[in-house]
């Protein structure tokens, strides 16, 4: 199984607007006990409402350079 790293030191956005609504800020301003956990169905199921325009994509883009 694959795993999955977003830091947002690594986030070409980090600093910016962007920051405000994003769902890695969202986990990481939550209580240490409230775990937010997507399995793969559900993370398919969120990448295909993206796809068709129903949620927003993550926007993490990795530092490059």
């Amino acid at each position: 199984m694959a795993s999955l790293s977003i830091s947002c030191d690594e986030c070409e956005m980090q600093h910016t607007s962007h920051c405000d609504d994003c769902v890695v800020s969202f986990i990481c301003n939550r209580d240490e006990d409230d775990a937010v956990v997507i399995d793969a169905e559900e993370a398919r199921a969120v990448r295909l409402l993206a796809d068709v325009g129903l949620l927003p994509r993550l926007r993490h883009r990795r530092r490059t350079g």
